[in-house]
């Protein structure tokens, strides 16, 4: 059988195709040759955003780059407004589960790599949250093995000149860090940007498993300098190249003979959750061991597996795809993603799934890797499911409680009192849905604290949307049945099955008025934690329940009831910090609200603006001598 051609290939086709649509509201699926739903959106404008697929454009992902090469025809689906065509959209994905609709969870308990390169002198840090904050970011990870992450970048900080200080140690002068070598000076702007930038390049080549191309490049550049007797020159890249030997020695070696660049990946799944493990080999040294973990409920093995290959690739830079890459078996789509590799490469890739001798039995290797991985998230994964079904037990629940929210309330005798939300999802914190209240309850004051009417006011403030619902004639009780064991809710999704009080049986009766005025009481499980005797608290019984301090449940809870506690002290202190800058400078006459930002975005604090000297007050644009000198004298005199 012929395979039909994708749209992409036929312009004539797609061009006939998008003039069709009509600029309205709804929702389009893209369909590859199989006609498997490849993707689903929405649009207020169908014909402009689908327009907007095929228009030539480097900013596009490549992720989006590799659905297009795929899809052969599209279908829409028209309705009345927007509002319609979100829930739609929703319902659709729900149903279908389009392959690029579905997004992966990174194993958070693996690190990356960052390297700001959004900024004027690029950072490198550490971090467990890969977000894309800022467009020229890039993220180098998840490593797994956290122990060789760090020694390398101690490595790196002791042998390549790198910033040391986020912030500089004083206003004006260098500190020791310069003077011995370690630093190039940046706070004092001692080396320029494209110099800095340079050295962050060969430090990036680590991360992207080209350390040997590095060593070449260095090696090159000392005999250079050897020559022409710039020797400390020489001798600061011979101490690099000695550095990074030693990286060399903390390496496997696999094959010493190879000199191709391979990514061998292995992968295991339970049905439920999916193991992915990468090993990163270069000239023979495994240099990298990448570590992702995707839901698997519901999906094929395979599908999963080429998901992840195609979520990590889409990420990572053409230069560290390996010419290489093994797998442990045939994938569906084995060809597009051959052609889509090698597109972003610039070099020709393999994909290959190999037999026998040495290559299979490192596909063997990694696989096993991963099931050791996948075994240890599967022991995690079962104590939480044994402490939300304590939880169940010790309140009397007919279901397993998968969404908990947690609620405090802080302040300092009435003054800046706030609230925080927090949110537990299958055990797990879901950071995404925490939320900060500032209590806007005018009976609050300084001197005078409610703590009763706060979290009334929260609960009020949090549900009103789904009491207003509820009058609408929503049933409430069928959000019980929603599966909310994925941490990507939208829409309507974030009914809780259980809401935790911090504090004891008065919060509690607070917060059953408040859900009594709003209709709820009758929907929505409460329960209290109080921090003397960690008793627990539920609506009706003036004893707390009878629980054993050891119980996996009440555990949870306390967990949860911390995390919402930090959560608010945070906050708080954040608002009072904030208030205390503002006040001080709103005491110097003349200073109104956009002086106090320019001086606070330029000084970075109240504290710098204290230590300044008049002619640096001056130089804030817009700031005169007039205005300087009312400045300086206020907090020097």
């Amino acid at each position: 059988m012929l395979e039909k051609k994708t749209l992409v290939s036929d312009p004539v086709k797609l061009d006939q195709r998008v003039a069709e649509i009509p600029p309205s509201p709804g929702c389009y699926l893209f369909r590859d040759q199989y006609d498997h739903i490849l993707y689903i959106g929405k649009s207020k404008n169908l014909q402009s955003r689908v327009r907007s697929y095929f228009r030539p454009n480097s900013e596009i992902s490549s992720w989006i780059k590799l659905m297009i090469k795929q899809i052969n025809n599209i279908e829409i689906i028209i309705t009345d407004n927007e509002s319609e065509a979100l829930t739609l959209e929703s319902n659709l994905i729900k149903q279908n589960q389009p392959h690029f609709n579905t997004l992966l969870k990174d194993d958070k308990k693996y690190p990356y790599v960052c390297i700001t390169w959004s900024e004027e002198y690029p950072r490198i840090f550490i971090t467990r949250r890969r977000r894309e904050r800022r467009k020229l970011d890039r993220y180098y990870g998840p490593f797994v093995d956290v122990r060789l992450l760090r020694n390398t970048l101690i490595y790196i900080q002791k042998f390549f000149p790198l910033r040391q200080r986020v912030r500089p140690l004083y206003k004006d002068r260098t500190c020791l860090n310069y003077n011995i070598g370690k630093c190039p000076g940046v706070c004092q702007g001692e080396i320029t940007p494209e110099e800095y930038n340079k050295i962050i390049k060969r430090v990036a080549m680590i991360f992207q498993g080209r350390a040997e191309e590095l060593v070449r490049l260095l090696h090159d550049k000392m005999f250079l300098h050897s020559s022409n007797h710039q020797y400390e020159e020489a001798a600061l890249i011979r101490d690099q190249l000695k550095g990074l030997a030693k990286l060399s020695e903390q390496q496997k070696m696999i094959i010493p003979d190879s000199s191709v660049s391979r990514d061998i990946i292995g992968f295991s799944s339970n049905k439920r959750i999916a193991s992915f493990q990468l090993f990163q080999m270069r000239s023979g040294k495994l240099v990298n061991r990448i570590g992702y973990i995707s839901d698997a409920k519901d999906i094929d093995d395979i599908f999963i597996l080429q998901r992840l290959i195609e979520e990590h690739y889409s990420n990572v830079e053409g230069l560290e795809i390996a010419s290489e890459i093994l797998i442990p078996y045939k994938l569906p789509h084995q060809s597009i993603l051959i052609e889509w590799l090698t597109e972003l490469k610039g070099t020709r890739v393999k994909l290959t799934t190999p037999k026998r001798l040495e290559k299979a039995s490192l596909v063997e290797l990694v696989t096993k890797n991963a099931e050791i991985e996948l075994s240890r998230l599967e022991k995690g994964y079962q104590m939480k499911e044994l402490a939300i079904e304590d939880i169940s037990q010790i309140l009397g629940l007919t279901y397993l409680p998968r969404r908990i929210e947690g609620y405090d309330i802080s302040h300092i005798q009435g003054t800046n009192v706030v609230a925080s939300q927090v949110v537990f999802i299958d055990g797990i914190p879901a950071k995404q849905h925490y939320r900060k209240y500032n209590i806007k309850s005018t009976s609050i004051h300084i001197g005078h604290s409610d703590d009763f009417m706060s979290m009334a006011e929260v609960i009020r403030r949090r549900f009103r949307k789904w009491s207003r619902l509820k009058k609408e004639g929503f049933s409430i009780k069928q959000m019980h049945s929603i599966d909310k064991s994925k941490l990507t809710i939208q829409g309507l999704d974030d009914w809780p099955d259980l809401i935790v009080i911090d504090g004891g049986i008065g919060q509690l009766n607070a917060v059953c008025e408040a859900l009594r005025q709003l209709d709820l009481e009758e929907d929505l499980n409460v329960c209290s934690l109080a921090k003397k005797n960690e008793d627990i608290y539920i609506p009706g019984l003036l004893k707390p329940l009878t629980t054993d301090n050891e119980q996996s449940g009440l555990k949870m809870l306390r967990l949860l009831r911390d995390e919402a506690h930090r959560f608010a002290i945070s906050f708080h202190r954040s608002k009072r910090t904030k208030v205390l800058r503002k006040s001080q400078l709103n005491d110097i006459p003349r200073i109104g609200s956009k002086r106090i930002k320019d001086l606070l975005l330029h000084f970075k604090s109240v504290e710098a603006i204290r230590a300044a000297s008049l002619s640096e007050i001056m130089e804030v644009p817009g700031f005169g001598e007039k205005i300087s000198i009312e400045i300086f004298n206020y907090f020097n005199t």
